[in-house]
């Protein structure tokens, strides 16, 4: 799937998809339509969602109504924010991570796992807002803020109190 939708997202296809996403309005006055592009990416979803469920029931052996519960919605949202939201492999990661942290908490902490899921969506959210794939781009504008040298712009506008030159 994730070669798949590497191809698919570096085509002419790709380009329209990521145009839309950032100006829907402009697209349309492109003379796109964009009702049958956002259709085309409802379905691909739609497939892939069912072949994963699908592949899920031989992995696990057996499937019941629990498992059709909202929480197995929110942990997919959970994996995507934490991996990192607008790249393929964010969520890749966030899936790793999040079911690797799940293996161990709900043997060490049955009854806090819900809660310490939640934590970890409220703190990515307003604190890693592109996930663990920003956190090298988050580090460096951290970086930049607190160490970096001034900027040439800052440098060249002069100081209301500085004497003028002859």
């Amino acid at each position: 799937m994730y070669v798949g939708l590497r191809w698919l997202t570096s085509t002419k296809f790709g380009m329209i998809q990521r145009a839309i996403r950032d100006s829907e309005n402009r697209v349309l006055f492109s003379g796109y339509a964009t009702a049958n592009f956002k259709l085309f990416v409802f379905v691909l979803s739609a497939i892939i969602c069912g072949l994963g469920g699908a592949l899920f029931v031989p992995q696990v052996g057996i499937i019941n109504p629990s498992e059709m519960g909202p929480d197995k919605s929110l942990e997919a949202v959970v994996w995507c924010a934490v991996g990192g939201r607008g790249n393929l492999l964010g969520p890749i990661l966030g899936a790793i991570g999040i079911n690797s942290l799940k293996s161990y908490a709900t043997h060490a902490f049955a009854e806090q796992w819900p809660y310490i899921l939640g934590a970890l969506f409220v703190f990515v959210t307003l604190f890693m807002p592109k996930g663990i794939i920003g956190l090298p781009e988050q580090f460096g504008q951290l970086k930049k803020k607190f160490f970096g040298k001034p900027s040439a712009e800052s440098a060249a506008v002069p100081q209301p109190n500085s004497p003028k030159a002859p």
